[in-house]
C-alpha cells in the first residue's frame, strides 16, 4: 500500500480545518474526563462565576496551546518533531474537550476572543519554529512550564468542594510536566531573555481578558 506524503498545502488544510474545529466546533477527545465519576458539589452563584471564569481562562490556555502546536507543526523541520507536536496537540485536544464540558456544567461559554487567541498563538508558534527545532521545543517547555505554574495557581483558587473541576485540571497538569519533558528529551533549549518574560505578560493579558470575556 502507498502511503501518501501530505504537501504544504495538504497541511496547511488539514490545520485550517483543525483551527474550525478548536475554536468553533465540538473538540475530539481520546479519553474520558477525569471528572467523569464525581459528583457535582454545591456552588453558590458566586462561586459558580467564579470557577467559570477560571475554566474559561484554561479554555483559552488550550485553544492558544492547540494554535501554538500547529504554527510549530506547519513549519517544523524534522518529520519526528512534526509528528511529536501534533501527537501533543492530539493530547491537549482533551484539555480542551474536559474544559468545554465542564463550563457547559457551569452554565457558561467560552471566551468570545477565542478566534483572536487563536490566530495570534498560531503566529507565534510558526517564528518559533522558522528559529529551528530545537528553539520550537525550547518554547514548548517554556510553554508547559508557565501553564503548570498556573494550573497550579487555579487549583488554590477553586472553591474546596468543587472536586469535579480539581479532577480535570490535576490530570492537565501532569500532561503539561510530561509534556515539557517529551521536549526536553527531544533536544529543546532554554529560551534566552527577555523571551519567557514577554511570554508570561502577554498570558497574563490572556487570562485577565479571559475570565471576564
Amino acid at each position: 500500500m502507498n502511503v501518501r506524503t501530505l504537501t504544504p498545502l495538504d497541511r496547511l488544510l488539514a490545520g485550517f480545518e483543525r483551527a474550525l474545529e478548536t475554536v468553533a466546533g465540538s473538540p475530539e477527545t481520546h479519553r474520558k474526563s477525569p471528572a467523569h465519576n464525581i459528583a457535582e458539589a454545591e456552588l453558590d452563584d458566586q462561586e459558580r462565576r467564579h470557577v467559570a471564569g477560571l475554566m474559561r481562562v484554561n479554555h483559552t490556555g488550550e485553544v492558544c496551546a492547540q494554535a501554538l502546536y500547529d504554527g510549530q507543526a506547519a513549519l517544523a523541520r524534522k518529520d519526528e518533531n512534526r509528528t511529536h507536536l501534533l501527537d501533543a496537540a492530539a493530547e491537549e485536544s482533551d484539555h480542551l474537550a474536559w474544559c468545554t464540558e465542564r463550563l457547559h456544567e457551569l452554565e457558561s461559554q467560552p471566551s468570545l476572543l477565542n478566534p483572536l487567541w487563536y490566530v495570534g498563538s498560531y503566529a507565534i508558534g510558526a517564528l518559533a519554529a522558522l528559529a529551528g527545532d530545537k528553539v520550537s521545543l525550547g518554547f514548548v517547555m517554556e510553554t508547559e512550564k508557565q501553564v503548570e505554574a498556573h494550573l497550579a495557581d487555579h487549583l488554590d483558587k477553586l472553591p474546596a468542594q468543587d472536586e469535579r473541576s480539581r479532577a480535570v485540571l490535576q490530570q492537565m497538569q501532569e500532561d503539561e510536566v510530561r509534556h515539557a519533558q517529551n521536549a526536553l528529551d527531544r533536544g529543546g533549549i532554554k529560551l534566552p531573555f527577555p523571551i519567557p518574560q514577554l511570554m508570561h505578560a502577554s498570558s497574563m493579558v490572556m487570562k485577565t481578558v479571559a475570565y471576564r470575556l
